[in-house]
């Protein structure tokens, strides 16, 4: 490679963001927003209302420059309770000031999760404080795009369930089945989002090197959008490799492009 592509390879490419201080940007994010949110099913339908799953949210803070950082997930459970609360910062890119912070609880003693495992209930309070967190400074934006101002975390399903009926006798046995498939249900959607006391979440500036690099041309919209809904499950040793991957990546199109040409 000569030397005027390795000069071109270290500069930064424009990073395709919007400014919240400026309304005629934020009403463009407002519009394509509702097009992402749409387009991925980034929503739940409660009560012929529409809230935005955290990862929509997520979205509209990635495109702002704004990420979430979790502050902790403190254990708080009782003998007959398990509960967790969590606290998120969210932080400017830009600035690198916290601009906004969400605080959640999640216990067991809520409707529908008697029977989640441990970790299930710590995740929960962790994503909804990310949607607390986004919800506090983003709601205008989300009510613009035509949702609910409300992350989905934090509704209460039940209004959407089926009307159980009554005196109708279910066998111990069939109990004990239906609870063991709950469980069961609720820890295959929830494992990967597992938190750990251990875990050390990858870092503000990795999220901030990896949207960086997001933002070269030879990276897809597709391969763009991923990343981004999962970049806050990233622990440091995965966003690592992500960014290594990434300028891999980067380094083997744009010569395959130089090639070309």
């Amino acid at each position: 490679m000569n030397q005027t592509n390795k000069e071109l390879k270290v500069q930064k490419p424009k990073v395709e963001s919007y400014d919240i201080s400026k309304s005629d940007e934020t009403l463009h994010l407002a519009v394509d927003l509702a097009k992402f949110i749409k387009e991925n099913r980034l929503y739940q339908n409660i009560q012929g209302k529409e809230y935005v799953n955290v990862e929509g949210w997520q979205y509209a803070g990635s495109r702002l420059g704004i990420l979430p950082v979790v502050e902790h997930v403190v254990n708080i459970s009782t003998d007959d309770e398990i509960k967790y609360q969590a606290k998120v910062n969210l932080l400017d890119l830009r600035s690198q000031l916290v601009v906004g912070a969400g605080f959640a609880i999640c216990s067991s003693k809520e409707q529908g999760k008697k029977y989640y495992q441990e970790f299930a209930i710590a995740s929960m309070a962790q994503t909804r404080a990310i949607g607390k967190a986004y919800r506090n400074i983003l709601a205008w934006i989300i009510r613009a795009a035509g949702y609910e101002p409300t992350p989905a975390e934090e509704m209460d399903y039940s209004g959407n369930e089926p009307a159980k009926a009554k005196d109708v006798a279910i066998p111990t046995e069939k109990k004990a089945t239906m609870r063991t498939a709950q469980a069961a249900a609720t820890a295959d959607k929830e494992a990967e989002e597992q938190p750990n006391g251990s875990v050390r979440y990858a870092s503000a500036k990795q999220k901030e090197e990896i949207i960086r690099l997001l933002n070269y041309p030879v990276i897809t919209r597709q391969e763009k959008t991923k990343m981004l809904l999962n970049i806050n499950r990233f622990d440091e040793e995965r966003a690592a490799q992500a960014i290594e991957k990434l300028k891999k990546v980067i380094e083997e199109r744009e010569d395959g492009q130089s090639a070309a040409a």
